[in-house]
């Protein structure tokens, strides 16, 4: 088998580089993750990675904006396609724990980040996607109780805490059991459960 790298232009080895980080965050601890790992994950030399990447900072920064865009643009289209503001929430929800599911690697990128000490343009990108999505689910929340399809006396800001702990919770307890998928199968139960919790009562 001929293991010789392909040569690529720079965006898509660009974009390989950053699927090779993604792909060793699903079975590795990415503090650990050296360039020298991700280099020999893609059957290049360090210097080869480093005609792309000025830094191991500057691969992180990549990953992390290929992360905010992928799962920004995901849970805007599944709530684009929604005829309420619930129906918008549920979609968001089920398209972000899919997101999860297809790259395992994402929430443990994610965590080390936000974990790092000091600032660091990868860690500001976490930063502010957390913000968005909350801003977005806000919203969404927002629209909601304008339109009696929420509680009017739900707390907002409470709300979108649980909504992205569930998450969170699921994905802890998915990677205890070394199941991800698991996450797949329960989203449904526990959704129903929020569901009820937030709208208005028949």
């Amino acid at each position: 088998m001929n293991t010789k790298p392909k040569h690529l232009p720079a965006a898509e080895r660009r974009a390989a580089t950053v699927a090779a980080v993604i792909a060793l965050a699903a079975r590795h601890n990415p503090s650990e993750i050296t360039t020298g790992a991700i280099a020999q994950y893609m059957h290049l030399t360090q210097g080869a990675l480093f005609r792309h990447f000025s830094s191991k900072d500057a691969i992180w920064q990549a990953v992390m904006e290929w992360v905010a865009e992928g799962l920004l643009e995901r849970v805007d289209q599944a709530a684009s396609l929604a005829t309420s503001p619930l129906a918008a929430l549920e979609a968001m929800f089920f398209s972000h724990v899919e997101f999860i599911s297809a790259h395992p690697g994402v929430p443990r990128i994610m965590f080390g980040e936000l974990q790092r000490a000091g600032a660091t343009p990868a860690k500001e990108i976490a930063r502010e996607l957390v913000q968005t999505y909350r801003s977005r689910l806000s919203r969404c929340i927002e629209q909601g109780k304008a339109q009696g399809e929420l509680r009017s006396d739900l707390e907002v800001e409470v709300a979108v805490t649980l909504f992205i702990g569930i998450i969170q919770g699921l994905l802890v307890q998915a990677m205890l059991a070394g199941d991800l998928d698991s996450m797949r199968r329960t989203a449904p139960r526990v959704f129903t459960i929020f569901r009820r919790g937030i709208q208005t009562e028949p």
